[in-house]
């Protein structure tokens, strides 16, 4: 969706520098630069660049043009209420978007913050996750849940919990609904699969005895962002519909960061399962995290 992909391409961009990054703190120990032996050299960054370039961007354009209502969240009326440099610039930061996530992320890690760098990725899902269940006025959920304007329409201003699973259930089998089936069978199997491999291989390169389990790694990520990532953002959206704009977020800024982002939280948590290289409390020495 146009208002959500600018997020999630960071986080995605984010995600594959963290999975990489034995390999990309390898690579500034041996150069002494940040990450690369050259600006364009780093085989991470161009993985990124063509699973955005290649199939994360193309898929936005293709939902775009196939459900412009449901696309857009219910702001555009067809195709005509598009104008052409909003399709451009949504498809260019598809890809721009997803390379200022991996290029922030590689940075941390150079400096040996990569719980940081993880967080980078949480940061990305978790405002997708706030865009798509709250949205600007309340409704993202209904939105996302509604194949056109007309059915958005459709939607009662407060259902109740019967009628939004109703209408939901009705979602689930919409072609747009179908369309997402269809993509998510190629994207996020290689996503999954890309950063499992790179992570384990790192493990592997710095002579880590415990390699992480691709289940281990799947658990994780996936936890990550369908447990944390979104549990955030439904807790974030419940406080601003009790509190408002001005004292909710405010109070879900700080409930996120004493139970979630602080170490020994649940970002913290998923983070150590990864077995991701981890340089604590600034005393210079890398803990790994056990593998299964």
């Amino acid at each position: 969706m146009v208002q959500v992909d600018v997020f999630w391409s960071y986080g995605i961009g984010a995600s594959f520098a963290t999975a990489a990054a034995q390999q990309l703190t390898a690579r500034t120990g041996r150069t002494g630069r940040t990450g690369h032996d050259g600006r364009w050299s780093n085989p991470y960054l161009m993985g990124t660049v063509l699973y955005c370039a290649i199939l994360f961007a193309p898929s936005g354009a293709w939902l775009l043009w196939g459900f412009p209502d449901w696309e857009t969240m219910q702001v555009a009326d067809g195709h005509g209420a598009l104008p052409a440099w909003l399709v451009a610039l949504f498809a260019a930061t598809n890809v721009s978007q997803g390379v200022l996530g991996f290029w922030v992320a590689q940075r941390l890690i150079a400096s040996g913050r990569v719980y940081a760098a993880f967080l980078q990725a949480g940061i990305g899902y978790a405002g997708m996750f706030f865009i798509l269940v709250h949205g600007w006025d309340g409704r993202g959920y209904q939105r996302f849940f509604s194949a056109g304007r007309e059915t958005f329409a459709a939607w009662p201003e407060q259902p109740s919990v019967g009628e939004a699973l109703s209408r939901m259930g009705d979602w689930l089998t919409s072609p747009v609904a179908l369309t997402l089936y269809g993509m998510g069978v190629v994207l996020v199997p290689v996503m999954l699969a890309s950063m499992a491999l790179w992570i384990r291989s790192g493990q592997r390169e710095s002579g880590t005895r415990a390699v992480t389990g691709r289940f281990r790694i799947l658990a994780a990520v996936l936890g990550a962002v369908f447990g944390v990532a979104l549990g955030t953002a439904v807790a974030a959206s419940v406080l601003v519909h009790l509190l408002g704009w001005w004292l909710g977020v405010p109070v879900a800024v700080l409930l996120a960061a004493l139970l979630v982002v602080r170490r020994g939280g649940a970002a913290d948590r998923t983070f150590t399962l990864l077995g991701l290289p981890d340089r604590r409390g600034g005393r210079g020495r890398t803990v790994l995290a056990a593998g299964d």
